[in-house]
């Protein structure tokens, strides 16, 4: 048999998703109109012999949290529960903390997926690659090919060509060390808490030498990546498996955006049910909208390609939506128009109003090419992206927003360019 580790992090974690994640915990955003973890917990149950499936972090339990879970155990028939950690404990120490949940039942090997990733989450594969390497102490790490620049912002992979095995293991180098990046998906065998346990000890003699006061807290902060992977690699117990199909980051909220787009354009493989289609009647969609069947759309409104429209939306009389996610509640009055944006929950854009953002995608043309995380800030400006309005914000008719952050609760009543509103 076998499990799923989601790693969902905490409040402190996907601070550049904010002003997004002041409202909803950023694991639970919708992309492609629904919540961002859904698209693993979806992809896990398709295994045959999942049995469970564990989300990790210290996120105080919420109402929110738990109606998702309660809904996507019944939609995925399968057991979903959530394990919160005391503190942050990395990425090695919060399975290693809760070692005995995961081994429960005694699954033969268990995935670790960081929810912060979109992915086609090629399982199966990564399964069936397991058993052809052989060994059942063998460990396996989602890899893809991104340019030799942008490799840099990721943990980089050496790979021996022939047997796949991992012979080095870096995370953000400093200089060129290979085109092969982690992807945050991985597949273990029960045997890889030895390899943390070994670490955790280390860590604790350490602090007995240090003899701080908070040594115990200290010793249970352990990062798969820089402590356990750079320590296997070459030893013959590491694996990559390259996948060539759709992967991205989703760090920042203008990565959602893109992350939408291509779990948008899975849609007409797995879910042609959510893609909207031109009815009469219906407003005229081009390429690919999700369209949430509660919202109030205008016959005349153009949505797409890459719009998500959430529950509740209402959009008037020849609106134009492009590139944009639409969230719960939120109003588009006549005539308005909204490019490369996220409009928040419960906003209202009045009529022939303008807000538009730069988009952030990757370069067309590389096709290894990946989202580069943008600092917030370049030469003391602000780094043209897509525009965000936090929940509640109200811009009011006829003015333009254009790259631009609005942080929620706020009335506008000018136009506003390159700015953050506080």
């Amino acid at each position: 048999m076998l499990k799923a580790v989601i790693l969902i992090g905490g409040p402190q974690k996907g601070t550049r998703f904010r002003p997004l994640s002041f409202e909803v915990p950023k694991p639970l955003f919708p992309v492609a109109g629904v919540p961002m973890l859904q698209h693993h917990i979806e992809a896990c149950s398709k295994l045959p012999n999942m049995k469970e499936i564990l989300l990790i972090g210290f996120y105080q339990p919420n109402e929110e949290l738990n109606r998702f879970l309660s809904c996507a155990q019944q939609d995925f028939k399968i057991s979903i529960r959530y394990l919160q950690e005391y503190a942050a404990l990395g990425t090695g120490g919060g399975i290693y903390h809760f070692r005995d949940q995961i081994l429960s039942g005694g699954p033969e090997a268990f995935f670790v997926l960081n929810a912060d990733v979109c992915s086609e989450f090629p399982l199966p594969e990564m399964t069936d690659f397991q058993k052809e390497h052989g060994d059942a102490y063998s460990f396996v790490i989602l890899g893809t090919t991104a340019n030799r620049k942008q490799s840099l912002n990721y943990g980089c992979i050496v790979e021996n060509e022939q047997t796949d095995e991992v012979l080095h293991y870096v995370e953000k180098p400093s200089t060129f060390v290979s085109d092969i990046i982690n992807c945050g998906i991985y597949l273990f065998t029960p045997e890889i808490f030895q390899h943390i346990g070994a670490v955790f000890q280390k860590n604790q003699q350490d602090m007995m030498l240090e003899e701080q006061s908070n040594g115990w807290h200290r010793a249970e902060v352990i990062r798969l990546e820089q402590d356990i992977f750079t320590a296997l690699a070459g030893q013959g117990k590491l694996y990559v498996y390259k996948t060539d199909r759709f992967w991205s980051q989703i760090k920042s909220a203008g990565s959602a955006i893109y992350a939408s787009r291509l779990y948008l354009n899975q849609y007409h493989k797995t879910h042609p049910e959510r893609l909207a289609t031109n009815r009469e009647g219906g407003p005229k969609t081009r390429g690919n909208v999700y369209i949430h069947p509660t919202a109030n759309i205008d016959p005349t409104a153009v949505l797409g390609p890459n719009v998500s429209i959430g529950t509740g939306v209402t959009i008037g009389a020849g609106v134009r939506v492009r590139e944009s996610i639409i969230l719960h509640g939120a109003t588009l009055q006549d005539h308005s128009c909204v490019l490369n944006s996220i409009v928040g929950w419960g906003s209202t854009i009045g009529k022939w109003a303008r807000v538009e953002g730069t988009p952030s995608d990757p370069n067309p043309n590389d096709p290894y090419a990946k989202i580069d995380s943008e600092t917030l800030f370049r030469d003391g400006k602000l780094t043209p992206s897509i525009t965000i309005l936090g929940c509640n914000v109200n811009i009011p008719s006829e003015v333009i927003i254009l790259n631009s952050i609005v942080l929620p609760h706020k009335d506008l009543n000018r136009s506003f360019k390159n700015q953050i509103i506080l």
